[in-house]
């Protein structure tokens, strides 16, 4: 499925519509060269889980938890692993334990498309918008679009 986002409340938008479906375990895979919203769209995802205040990338952090939420929440960025093999180091199956996962840069960690409750979206530019491209896997299927 392909999803127009020609701006910022479209991509805020598509935030509240994932965030209204996540459930723990689940995976939002997210994809694009930089600059295409990857962050953004994590954001509006987490605000919409109702946190509240910033949502740093977590670029050199690699993790950050968000608890407390509606669906406790695990925000990576993979951009910096030089290797899949690096994910087992950061203990990320400890982190996900009972929480929902944005991951960005996911083929940098080995990708999750192969877990049945993984979402991929692909970001892409378009003119002065975005484009979302998504994959539902198959625990999302009954819960998507």
């Amino acid at each position: 499925m392909t999803i127009d986002l020609p701006d910022l409340s479209a991509m805020e938008a598509l935030g509240v519509r994932i965030a209204a479906r996540l459930e723990p375990g689940d995976v939002i895979a997210l994809s694009g060269d930089l600059g295409t919203g990857k962050t953004t769209l994590a954001r509006a995802i987490l605000s919409a889980l109702g946190h509240e205040g910033e949502v740093p990338s977590p670029t050199y952090t690699i993790i950050e938890a968000y608890d407390g939420l509606s669906v406790p929440v695990v925000h990576a960025d993979f951009y910096r692993l030089e290797h899949p093999s690096e994910v087992e180091e950061l203990g990320l199956d400890d982190y996900r334990e009972g929480a929902a996962l944005i991951a960005e840069w996911p083929d940098h960690a080995g990708g999750f498309e192969h877990e049945a409750g993984c979402l991929s979206i692909a970001l892409k530019k378009v003119g002065e918008g975005r484009e979302a491209v998504v994959t539902a896997g198959d625990n999302w299927q009954s819960r998507w679009p």
